[in-house]
């Protein structure tokens, strides 16, 4: 179990508005990631040291975006603005994933600009978005090579989840301590009476640490 990536909703001015604010902020470009037809999304991305990465999402008008539950968390996310929609954390054998939250998991894809399509499966969208401090699952079925964390270099990396939430509560959801699958990733735990949820990230960057 590792931390595999943060989502980030786009905001009302849309996905390539979003990702040209935020890049201009961290002081580099996303990568276009393509759509993924059974959730009605798409996302651009940006690859992370230590086989983590950071997408930005948006909804699209599609009928799948309002049948799957993370086309449903993207939307609900964007309409309020935008923002930190969860973090997500892979797995090695999804089935105890399923078997411990007792829900099935459902297949995800989606093509690259260059026609090459990533597999995964994933589970627990539904608890994210009851709780949005909880993280879903995925399992990568693609071959690691093709992991979007592939093509970082080293100079920006994940340096700190703030979370607001309870951390007794998401070690319950995880099935071990939280402290897991973050490794090297700090995470402050803020506002535990607040709104849970990923309330900023901080990146390390060429240009030092930065807060979204």
């Amino acid at each position: 179990m590792r931390l595999d990536h943060v989502s980030f909703a786009a905001g009302p001015d849309g996905l390539a508005s979003t990702a040209q604010r935020i890049g201009g902020l961290l002081g580099t470009e996303f990568v276009d990631g393509g759509v993924h037809p059974r959730f009605g999304t798409r996302n651009v991305t940006l690859p992370l040291a230590g086989n983590t990465y950071m997408e930005i999402v948006e909804v699209l008008d599609h009928p799948a975006s309002d049948k799957a539950p993370f086309g449903q968390a993207v939307r609900a996310r964007s309409a309020l603005g935008g923002g930190w929609l969860g973090w997500v954390v892979a797995v090695d054998d999804i089935s105890t994933v399923e078997g411990r939250l007792g829900r099935e998991a459902v297949k995800g894809n989606r093509h690259r600009p260059d026609g090459t399509e990533l597999l995964w499966q994933q589970v627990g969208v539904n608890g994210l978005i009851s709780d949005p401090q909880l993280p879903y699952f995925i399992q990568w079925q693609s071959p690691a090579e093709l992991h979007p964390s592939n093509g970082a270099t080293g100079d920006f990396s994940l340096a700190c989840l703030e979370i607001a939430g309870d951390p007794q509560r998401v070690s319950e959801w995880l099935g071990e301590t939280v402290e897991a699958p973050l490794e090297d990733v700090k995470v402050e735990w803020v506002a535990p009476n607040g709104t849970p949820g990923i309330v900023a990230v901080q990146l390390q960057t060429p240009n030092g640490l930065v807060r979204i």
